[in-house]
């Protein structure tokens, strides 16, 4: 995308508020528009303020995956990318499944928080590696590694350059549906981004480049 990126903070801690408003005042294309301290805010302020990302935590009052679901049904332009403390393989898939673009832990440096933010902003599905591990051991297919018909499909069209919103009207599918066959492929391959998804697939034969 071109522009600023407007972004909102949810967190129920002002002190956790404060230290990212400092991290993010000093980029050019990064605009913290907003702060909201429980889910109710955050979606009230979303609807204010029609963010282009959501940095959500999950354990607030109200809860974090609950205004997830929330924001991908009433705001879906607004991306949610989910960085919090915890990182269980359930509260994982429950906030993927809600509708999250993304799922970052705290400890998360610098360039990692920005990078991911970017590129939510674009729609892109951005996982953490710890995270990406995770799934690998949770929603691995029984066959090692196989990709589902739909997943390859989903992936020979990221590598045609094609961003979630397009392979979902391409493959008239949701743009949700098409984040949640994105996190499945990079828990079954290991990897945390859209291009080593790709590679790795090439390289193992699940889809080829003339696809």
């Amino acid at each position: 995308m071109t522009g600023t990126i407007a972004v909102l903070i949810v967190d129920d801690h002002p002190v956790v508020r404060m230290g990212l408003c400092g991290m993010l005042a000093n980029e050019d294309d990064i605009e913290v528009v907003g702060e909201a301290g429980s889910a109710d805010e955050a979606v009230a302020l979303t609807h204010a303020l029609d963010p282009d990302v959501v940095l959500m935590d999950l354990r607030m009052p109200g809860g974090g995956v609950e205004a997830t679901a929330r924001l991908a049904k009433e705001k879906p332009k607004s991306r949610v990318l989910v960085l919090t403390t915890y990182g269980t393989d359930d509260q994982i898939l429950s906030a993927v499944e809600a509708g999250a673009t993304g799922y970052l832990l705290k400890h998360a440096d610098r360039a990692d928080l920005l990078q991911a933010i970017r590129s939510a902003a674009t729609g892109e599905t951005v996982l953490a590696p710890s995270v990406a591990a995770r799934l690998t051991r949770r929603v691995r297919a029984p066959k090692r590694d196989s990709l589902s018909a739909r997943e390859s499909e989903v992936l020979r069209l990221v590598a045609r350059g094609l961003s979630n919103p397009a392979i979902g009207a391409a493959l008239c599918i949701s743009e949700a549906t098409v984040k949640t066959h994105m996190i499945r492929i990079f828990g079954k391959l290991g990897v945390d981004d859209r291009t080593a998804a790709v590679m790795v697939a090439v390289s193992r034969g699940f889809i080829t480049v003339e696809d």
